[in-house]
């Protein structure tokens, strides 16, 4: 069953530019090298700078559970994108309907 997780990035003032491009690095290589990841989408707030919305689709809780052990999710998720947020928010969901 497909897992959802949805993150916010509450990013410190001046940070977000770097974040973004982070991101962008950390989302291909989500795209070249985790197969049960089916969608990592990260999206920056219109209305507020510094708040960024990451989407991303699992086949399963293995999956998730398994991108975070990644070389890369430790790189520059943790060594590079935590130390520049002041929050940090996060949400797993379940697939009800397909």
């Amino acid at each position: 069953m497909a897992v959802t997780l949805i993150a916010r990035y509450h990013v410190t003032a001046g940070k977000s530019d770097a974040v973004k491009e982070a991101l962008t690095r950390m989302a291909e290589r989500v795209k070249a090298d985790e197969p049960g990841c089916l969608l990592y989408q990260a999206n920056r707030s219109t209305e507020v700078e510094d708040l960024f919305c990451l989407y991303e689709v699992y086949t399963d809780e293995a999956a998730l559970l398994a991108h975070r052990e990644t070389p890369h999710f430790k790189e520059i998720v943790e060594g590079e994108v935590v130390p520049m947020l002041t929050k940090r928010e996060r949400e797993v969901y379940t697939q009800v309907v397909a």
